[in-house]
């Protein structure tokens, strides 16, 4: 996915953050956290710059807290995201850990620093310090979806993902928004009869069109689908399995991703989709930002509206079950941890939603408390999605290896050209989750 989209995923889907008691070059923390209600100083360890979102939420956060905490400080120290995990493992031999860091890329390098007591049971923790109702039942799910069934990390995004189309397009056409896959069938062959673009999708990037398959998947055999073939008690070529590979390659053998999917990037996609020149795109939540954004968006925010991914006749999957990511995590170190952090922590579940939707307009995994009276129609039907959704899935990818991640990636655009057989593509993932 595009990393910063989804660090955004996609998206986001796009991201460390570390916090660090001050006083302490090594471990970044000392005695000067020790009282609850004195300052503290937080060092954040971010894929992100310090003008990105995360930092700046963070800054604002800040700023209110050393109102009540005079002397309360905050560095955002980066690190590229390709380095991060390298970075990582660094500190955490040297039990030089910050404070708040993001997680490391892949879910069970998440598990293992929680497992190994480098990180903080975030849920026990919160739960102590009487915050965790400020975050998101859906958000604490899909961490721990990811991260072994504990949370270990705080979810400064929280995307949701579905397909976006353009309401005057089907409006023109006679469609309605379509409830199961043959009825997406049946609106993408309408719209190709009329020479419109049904998908904008990028071949270039290849996630979002290993989105489709993943979802699929879950539709037809429910949310622990893909847990079951990363515990290895399924397998990416079972029948069902190749089944939705099938379905997926289909809609490209009939062109309904266009004749240019496998040098699309992300941008391209985008642009197609809100130039009125696509009448489906599925992207996740981050892509909010430029849909509100008048310069990118020539269609119109009004003109777009949202489908979650339909239902596959004779599934067990569910529309309701929304594929969500928290994008790149942040983690706390248990190390750095004083209770000065500990009060540091309660005031930003408390306010880190409100921050994040009335500065940087972005939905987060935590509660918002006081809403700004008027929120772009996108940004609320993702809020609305989210509260409704009790049950999340994953994407494709989410708890394979980097390997397997990679070729799924790679590989996604010649599936939906034909160069590779659903059971060709499904045979070359699940031997690479192997290694």
């Amino acid at each position: 996915m595009r990393s910063q989209k989804l660090a955004a995923i996609t998206v986001v889907s796009s991201l460390l953050a570390t916090v660090a008691c001050g006083g302490s070059s090594k471990s970044g923390s000392s005695d000067a956290g020790a009282d609850a209600s004195g300052p503290v100083s937080v060092e954040f360890l971010s894929v992100q710059q310090p003008t990105d979102n995360w930092p700046t939420i963070l800054t604002s956060l800040m700023d209110g807290y050393s109102k009540a905490h005079p002397g309360s400080t905050l560095k955002n120290s980066y690190t590229p995201q390709t380095d991060l995990d390298q970075k990582l493992q660094l500190l955490g031999a040297q039990n030089s850990l910050p404070v708040l860091f993001n997680a490391p890329n892949t879910p069970a390098a998440q598990a293992e620093m929680g497992q190994s007591g480098k990180a903080v049971d975030l849920e026990a923790k919160l739960t102590e310090l009487g915050v965790i109702g400020q975050v998101s039942p859906a958000a604490i799910a899909v961490i721990k979806q990811l991260q072994g069934g504990k949370m270990y990390a705080l979810p400064f995004e929280l995307n949701m993902e579905g397909i976006w189309y353009n309401k005057k397009i089907f409006a023109d056409n006679g469609i309605t928004p379509p409830a199961t896959w043959d009825e997406l069938v049946a609106t993408a062959t309408t719209l190709n009869d009329k020479k419109i673009q049904p998908f904008a999708a990028s071949g270039v990037e290849g996630w979002p069109i290993s989105r489709l398959l993943g979802d699929y998947i879950f539709r037809l055999l429910g949310p622990d689908a893909l847990k079951k073939v990363a515990d290895g008690t399924a397998k990416l070529t079972d029948g069902p399995y190749v089944q939705a590979a099938q379905a997926i390659a289909d809609l490209g053998s009939k062109g309904f991703f266009g004749k240019g999917v496998t040098t699309l990037d992300y941008q391209s996609a985008e642009d197609l989709f809100l130039q009125g020149k696509a009448g489906m795109f599925y992207m996740g939540s981050w892509a909010v930002g430029d849909f509100n954004d008048p310069a990118k968006n020539k269609i119109g925010a009004d003109t777009i509206g949202y489908m979650p991914f339909p239902t596959v006749a004779g599934g067990v999957g569910t529309a309701d079950q929304t594929p969500m990511n928290v994008g790149l995590p942040t983690m706390v170190s248990a190390k750095a941890y004083t209770p000065a952090v500990g009060e540091w922590l309660k005031y930003l579940a408390t306010n880190y939603g409100d921050t994040a939707l009335s500065k940087r307009g972005i939905v987060t995994g935590f509660k918002v408390n006081n809403p700004p009276a008027t929120i772009p129609a996108t940004t609320k039907v993702v809020q609305d999605q989210i509260a409704g959704t009790k049950d999340p899935v994953l994407w494709f990818e989410a708890l394979f290896s980097a390997r397997a991640t990679s070729v799924a990636q790679k590989n996604a655009a010649r599936l939906v050209t034909g160069s590779l057989s659903p059971q060709d593509y499904m045979s070359d993932v699940q031997d690479a989750l192997k290694g």
